[in-house]
């Protein structure tokens, strides 16, 4: 199964290299199959790559369900281990 997050672009250099940010952690990712991505743009990333550009409504919803799942996880954890 394969999984790719959505972030936003909070920089793009010359190389068409993006920096990006998910709950204070930044990384480079490549925008070779979005070019028309720009600063401020969420995009669906995965492996390094920015696969398409959505809009800020779908990405806080899906960004919404990661938090939902992450809280369900520990709840597991912390029932499993009592």
């Amino acid at each position: 199964m394969c999984l790719a997050i959505p972030v936003r672009i909070k920089a793009i250099d010359n190389e068409g290299m993006a920096t990006v940010e998910l709950s204070s952690v930044e990384r480079k990712v490549s925008l070779v199959m979005t070019p028309e991505a720009r600063v401020g743009d969420y995009v669906l990333v995965h492996t390094g790559f920015a696969l398409n550009v959505l809009d800020e409504q779908e990405a806080r919803a899906t960004l919404a369900l990661f938090d939902e799942l992450e809280a369900f996880e520990a709840q597991y954890r912390a029932e499993s281990e009592a």
